[in-house]
């Protein structure tokens, strides 16, 4: 058969999907996509110092009888769905009597607007004594450094990786109320031996680690199959959210990020000149043969943890105003039968489409 003849025979579809692109043009389109991106970091570097008074003004409008003691838990059990996913049952009944306040600070922006500004600090406060039968922090404060790393496989690609690490916090909980059974204590308790040397994998809080998420793993799956009709009440993987709190992403140092930052910035600039760089050629980047095994993910706790910590950082906490709202009209709204219209004949009015997100 021809190759006219195959072409013929291959689908529209087919051909979309796995588009011939030239080694060159992948070239082009990977550089121009590392500019976008290395432009939205210096846009969220700028709107940062931009937006921080704008944040303090309205720290203060939350602050007043009327909003503060309700305002973070409606925002919260508001959440978009990138943080609502994270919330079981249980962590909604926690959340909705004891949250007071959420903060975000980018703090290595500084006041002339230079510095990291992925880096974020989320500060939990939250009612205490007898107003919190579940646990004693007055305050969770949960700090994510971003940082990256470049790693030379065994077959000689250069690989970056980039991302959120963080450190694990512990929740004095009162007896018996710990929603992580045990998980976050144990991320814990790892993070603070590793601090005193050995091997990690040697270590018996490795193993206390493991012995935990093969518990709630266990767990998890018994309740699935028990309740296969009904929706799960627990969050991904059967964890809680509280569990976000031992996330930890890596164990890249600060130093090491920052060598990691220069030669990138090298190789970038080699890049946009059209100079060859050490570590790219024409081989396949895909090769399951040249892959790095990530030994975090035997001991993270919460997988998703980045991708909920920007979800807090970059949607729920710039946006609170609007899921409070949000919240407030949906009570306010009088719902009646008879007024519904389920025609569908009306064309929906232009200023009746809902907004896109803006992610600040």
């Amino acid at each position: 058969m021809s190759a006219e003849e195959q072409q013929a025979n291959t689908s529209l579809l087919e051909r979309i999907q796995r588009p011939e692109v030239s080694k060159e043009t992948a070239k082009k389109i990977s550089l121009i996509e590392e500019q976008f991106a290395r432009a939205e970091v210096e846009q969220l570097r700028q709107s940062t110092l931009l937006l921080r008074p704008l944040f303090e003004k309205r720290s203060q409008v939350i602050a007043e009888p009327d909003l503060r003691d309700t305002f973070w838990t409606r925002v919260m059990l508001n959440a978009p769905a990138e943080v609502e996913e994270y919330i079981t049952m249980t962590d909604a009944t926690i959340l909705a009597s004891t949250l007071k306040n959420l903060t975000v600070e980018r703090f290595e922006i500084d006041e002339k607007g230079q510095g990291e500004p992925r880096s974020f600090r989320l500060t939990f406060e939250f009612r205490t004594g007898d107003e919190n039968p579940y646990f004693e922090n007055e305050k969770l404060v949960k700090t994510f450094y971003w940082r990256k790393q470049v790693i030379t496989t065994p077959k000689g690609h250069k690989r970056t990786w980039d991302g959120l690490v963080s450190e694990p916090v512990r929740i004095n909980w009162k007896k018996d109320q710990d929603p992580t059974k045990g998980l976050l204590d144990a991320a814990c308790d790892l993070a603070e031996a590793e601090k005193k040397g050995g091997d990690r994998k040697k270590l018996p809080e490795f193993t206390k680690v493991l012995e935990k998420k093969d518990e709630i793993e266990a767990a998890e799956d018994q309740e699935m199959g028990d309740d296969e009709d009904e929706l799960p009440e627990d969050g991904p993987g059967g964890m809680s959210f509280f569990a976000f709190f031992g996330y930890r992403g890596s164990d890249v140092t600060a130093e090491q990020s920052e060598t990691a930052t220069k030669e990138d910035n090298e190789r970038f600039e080699k890049l946009l000149k059209g100079e060859p760089v050490e570590g790219e050629n024409d081989e396949e980047d895909d090769d399951e043969d040249d892959d790095i095994e990530d030994e975090f993910d035997d001991i993270e706790v919460f997988p998703g943890g980045e991708e909920l910590a920007i979800a807090i950082a970059e949607d729920l906490w710039p946006n609170a105003l609007k899921y409070y709202v949000t919240d407030q009209a949906i009570e306010e709204v009088d719902f009646d039968d008879s007024e519904l219209d389920f025609s569908g004949d009306e064309e929906e009015d232009e200023n009746d489409r809902p907004r896109k997100k803006t992610k600040v």
